[in-house]
């Protein structure tokens, strides 16, 4: 990675950046939710959005709703799919717009959801999925992961299993949330009739199982670069 364009930036050196404390990164990029009045204030507030300089395809994506608009910045190259400086330019000018119309930022309500493939033969499974979906393969690495080109549906990432499992299905999800909210969510999961079933992986990811042996992660973008 010494080769590595700088205006490209990992997790922690997004959040070294300064002026990004409403942002938490998830499976589908750097993620601020923001609290809204009305479905017209949130209107108004992806009109400003859209004028921001340096706007672009994937940068941002913005969900607006009656109580809510939910805001991605994501940067998408061949080689790279992550924050970069370009991120963290937008994601100060969008904090300040924010800011202006009094708009609470509420990172603890940021979460990501991701469908996790376990399989022995990746590259003979991975074509069914996306041809079911209607997926692609993600730009930096095709032969793990598949993304939905019209950016709804979560992602699918393919992990190697080593054998068998005597399980029907060897799938599960994650769930990414903001680090301060992993542990608390990991408890409740558990006080709930959870399991812990690794943890080695922590504060990047837990995995846990429901009462029927079910698994699930947690994950957060912790430890991760």
């Amino acid at each position: 990675m010494s080769d590595r364009d700088p205006n490209l930036l990992t997790p922690a050196e997004f959040v070294a950046a300064g002026g990004v404390d409403h942002w938490r990164m998830t499976s589908e990029g750097v993620v601020a939710v923001f609290r809204t009045t009305s479905l017209a204030q949130g209107a108004d507030f992806l009109g400003r959005i859209a004028a921001l300089p340096g706007t672009g395809p994937w940068m941002p994506d913005v969900e607006v709703r009656h109580d809510a608009a939910t805001v991605r910045l994501l940067h998408v190259a061949e080689d790279w799919f992550g924050p970069s400086a370009r991120t963290v330019e937008l994601a100060r000018g969008v904090s300040a717009i924010a800011n202006e119309m009094g708009l609470a930022a509420r990172p603890g309500e940021v979460q990501g959801f991701l469908l996790i493939v376990e399989a022995l033969d990746i590259p003979k499974v991975m074509p069914f999925w996306q041809a079911l979906l209607g997926y692609v393969r993600r730009p930096d690495s095709p032969d793990e992961d598949l993304m939905d080109p019209r950016g709804h549906g979560p992602y699918l990432w393919f992990e190697q299993l080593d054998a068998p499992r005597d399980q029907r299905n060897t799938m599960h999800v994650a769930c990414w949330v903001p680090p301060e909210e992993a542990e608390a969510r990991v408890a409740a999961a558990l006080a709930a009739g959870g399991r812990v079933v690794r943890d080695e992986s922590a504060p990047m990811w837990w995995t846990l199982a429901d009462p029927e042996g079910n698994e699930a992660d947690v994950a957060t973008a912790q430890g991760r670069g």
